[in-house]
């Protein structure tokens, strides 16, 4: 096959895996790395593979993150010349992880065996999906395993290696297969017959006994576009009320709004306040709802990303989100940058919080992570590790519209539910809300851009950890390690064999 045609096969291989609105088809994801693999092998220099390795990776990323030209353009006010190349942006800085991973391959190719490129090649992928996922704050949101979340069977190796670690055995997967001699392709067919087989039997077992609450989940479809308006306060909080009033017949023992539910200041007496008090009093239920928490420090504002706990005559502070959206939460390069002024959700540039611990009522221990943070497998390991039985995803998606990235979305957070072995409940403001079960299996899902109340019941409250909770501030550097180590060894023994010519 042309090089190219290898490079737009790969790019094809994660669009139609991920999540998209045309068809998908999970396994696919392989045909990623099986294409950069082979044009590490197929191209006579290593700076031809790096090259042909970005192309690939730039628009693989692009076509896939499409949908960041709609928030651009719907709430940013540029015009769509513009706001369509702001994926392509994305893309530009996203390729350089798969051009350096087919580079290292067309590098090493001649000097290692075939089984030994493989598991380098695993190995790196581990480590450069970890980079991605700090590097400029991070953005780990196309990891192959994400992929594979629609067959929970699949995706269980997660609660011993993580997202990363199933990447890279995919990535070494793919890498083998690419080789033309039947010897790796069959490790290779081996190596993910032995995943499916765990993945069926680890499926099948029980969830951990555990006691069990029930919650409201409230899906308020508020537009966006006028969600911060002063006159439309009144209307917000009297939907939201009533839509958890029609949880109340099922007794939940609390009750969830999403991120920013609550566009105005919970910490000043109003009637507002007062209403939601008075609901939280009379049904005698607590609420977690997402709002502005404002704090003067030194003359002057700063704005949280928080959300809070309403017990029966008490409101808390509960958790101010603490990894902020670049562009969307806070301007990286300043704070005064009018161009940003529509995506910064109403209310200007948001401050980063510190708090990790869980948000505790009655025997639940909640880790708390907002929106965006569900996609950053340290943040849910720095919540169960604090003490979390349960992690709570707020967030509001209603930024992308009709595109795939809830889904997306949804599915990024359901990795983190096998990571570390816990119940996930999900409450957006226009959707997906659902619960995903510590196997990684999403139920009670939500409709896009609907008002929804459902009540969702024996969601467990877990003490145990996973062995990947044990094994995670190891992981990549054991990685790094192990690829350092084959590029050692390999290199000594080439060095060995030439001196002996």
């Amino acid at each position: 096959m042309p090089l190219l045609g290898l490079a737009f096969m790969g790019a094809a291989g994660i669009f139609f895996s991920l999540a998209n609105p045309l068809v998908r088809f999970p396994a696919l994801i392989l045909l990623f790395p099986f294409c950069l693999a082979r044009l590490a092998l197929d191209t006579e220099k290593p700076r031809l593979a790096l090259k042909l390795g970005y192309f690939c990776g730039v628009l693989a990323a692009s076509v896939s993150l499409y949908w960041i030209a709609l928030p651009v353009h719907d709430y940013g006010d540029l015009p769509w010349a513009l706001a369509v190349p702001c994926p392509v942006a994305m893309g530009l800085y996203l390729g350089l992880y798969p051009a350096i991973w087919c580079w290292l391959l067309a590098m090493t190719r001649k000097s290692m065996s075939p089984v030994a490129w493989g598991a380098f090649a695993g190995l790196t992928w581990v480590v450069l999906e970890f980079v991605r996922g700090w590097l400029f704050t991070g953005f780990p949101w196309q990891t192959l395993a994400v992929a594979l979340v629609p067959w929970p069977w699949a995706i269980q190796s997660l609660g011993l290696i993580g997202a990363y670690g199933l990447s890279g055995v995919l990535a070494a997967c793919g890498a083998w297969l690419a080789l033309p001699k039947a010897g790796p392709k069959a490790v290779a067919l081996g190596l993910l017959a032995c995943l499916a087989a765990y993945g069926f039997w680890a499926v099948n077992r029980a969830v951990p006994d555990a006691d069990e609450f029930t919650a409201g989940l409230v899906q308020g479809d508020v537009d966006q576009s006028v969600k911060w308006d002063k006159s439309y306060q009144a209307e917000t909080v009297n939907g939201y009320l009533e839509l958890s009033q029609r949880t109340l017949a099922d007794k939940p023992d609390i009750i969830f709004w999403p991120e920013t539910a609550m566009p105005l200041n919970l910490e000043k007496p109003s009637d507002l306040v007062s209403r939601i008090m008075a609901f939280v009093g009379r049904n005698d239920v607590p609420l977690v709802t997402g709002g502005p928490g404002l704090v003067w420090d030194q003359g002057r504002e700063l704005v949280y990303n928080r959300a809070f706990l309403l017990t029966p005559g008490m409101l808390t502070p509960a958790y101010d989100k603490e990894h902020l959206v670049p562009f969307g939460e806070y301007a990286p390069f300043g704070q005064d940058v009018p161009i940003l002024e529509g995506l910064l959700q109403g209310v200007g540039a948001f401050t980063p919080g510190t708090m990790v611990s869980p948000v505790r009522t009655g025997r639940l221990a909640m880790g708390m992570l907002i929106c965006y943070e569900s996609i950053f497998p340290e943040l849910a390991q720095k919540r169960v590790q604090a003490g979390a039985n349960v992690l709570i995803n707020l967030s509001n998606d209603a930024w992308f519209g009709r595109s795939a990235a809830p889904r997306q979305h949804l599915e990024l957070a359901a990795l983190r539910a096998v990571e570390q072995g816990r119940y996930l409940v999900r409450c957006t403001n226009t959707g997906i809300s659902a619960v995903i079960d510590p196997k990684g299996r999403v139920t009670n899902q939500t409709p896009l851009f609907q008002e929804a109340a459902l009540t969702v019941s024996h969601v467990g409250l877990i003490a145990k950890t996973t062995v990947y909770h044990a094994l995670h501030p190891w992981l990549e550097g054991l990685c790094a390690l192990g690829a350092a180590a084959i590029f050692f060894l390999t290199w000594r023994k080439n060095k060995g064999i030439r001196k002996a010519e």
